[in-house]
């Protein structure tokens, strides 16, 4: 029997994501205050397009991620598990004199992905519509489909109010999480967080760098205007089968040069696959390189594919 990791590398596999956040905003202000509450351009999100973006502090700190989809005159939202409470706070915090109304969905939709290089032909298949372009949304089964993947593979995205009868093999979120970090793809929790700069994540396709105001938009832009910062979040490659701890930290000729935020064993590649925040100047050296981990031999040294 094919496992779901072989599956979402090789065909197709769903995966439960229903513990993710669901948020509906509704209202005349709606998209205004989205856009001025996120990173990324919400006011000319056509119907049925969707976007990635950032919520800021007003330190330019990143206090959560969403997928931002426009249905109509509403928008959907959705978050990663830890961050769905925050976010309905946060923007229900900011309205004031606005037509907007913010409801938490996420125990009305039960959600899952079907991912992997085969899912198109295994939406075809199963009866599903199929959503041409990243980020697009669909009506389908009293619900919706949007072409979006958390493995960074081909994958769509359903919220509907029963789960389907699915004729797939099933991966579970730590199968799914060994092919994100395979093809190097972040996660809001474990390698973003608020200690971070939108820029130092090299996950531009969140921000729109000329929408204008929003929450946080100094720093950001003070950032850009600088042309620099000092550590980069990157996938690296490490000999051997053993994943280092979260926080672990790297060293490059002797001296500091990053920290790992995320590491796993790639049966597939026969070594661990890990994200770093390494420091620019490694980065700058040269295209691949070598870190090692403090204290460990330079036999054991890990190899960096450089950034993203």
């Amino acid at each position: 029997m094919t496992s779901g990791y072989e599956a979402l590398r090789e065909g197709s596999a769903w995966i439960d994501l229903s513990a993710r956040g669901k948020i509906r905003v509704t209202g005349e202000d709606a998209a205004r205050l989205l856009h001025a509450m996120t990173t990324n351009n919400v006011k000319e999100l056509a119907d049925g397009a969707g976007l990635y973006a950032f919520f800021l502090t007003d330190k330019g700190r990143i206090t959560a991620d969403a997928n931002i989809f426009r249905v109509g005159e509403e928008f959907l939202l959705d978050t990663e598990p830890e961050t769905a409470t925050k976010v309905y706070q946060h923007l229900d915090k900011y309205i004031i004199a606005d037509d907007a109304y913010v409801t938490d969905e996420t125990a009305d939709w039960f959600e899952f992905g079907i991912e992997g290089p085969g899912s198109a032909a295994a939406l075809e298949r199963l009866g599903f519509p199929v959503p041409q372009e990243d980020r697009h949304i669909l009506a389908a089964n009293s619900g919706y489909v949007a072409r979006l993947a958390i493995t960074g593979t081909v994958g769509f995205r359903f919220w509907v109010k029963e789960k389907p009868v699915l004729d797939l093999p099933q991966a579970t979120l730590e199968e799914a999480r060994i092919v994100r970090l395979e093809n190097g793809i972040p996660r809001y929790g474990e390698d973003i967080s608020e200690r971070y700069l939108v820029q130092e994540t090299q996950a531009l396709h969140a921000v729109h760098f000329s929408k204008g105001c929003y929450l946080g938009q100094e720093i950001v832009e003070r950032v850009r205007s600088q042309g620099k910062v000092h550590r980069l979040l990157s996938p690296i490659r490490i000999s051997g089968a053993v994943p280092p701890a979260p926080g672990t930290k790297l060293e490059a000729n002797g001296a500091a040069a990053g920290e790992i935020t995320s590491a796993v064993y790639s049966p597939a590649l026969n070594e661990v696959v890990a994200l770093a925040y390494l420091r620019a100047e490694v980065l700058e050296k040269s295209l691949g390189g070598s870190v090692q981990q403090d204290g460990i031999p330079e036999a054991d040294k890990m190899i960096w594919r450089g950034s993203r």
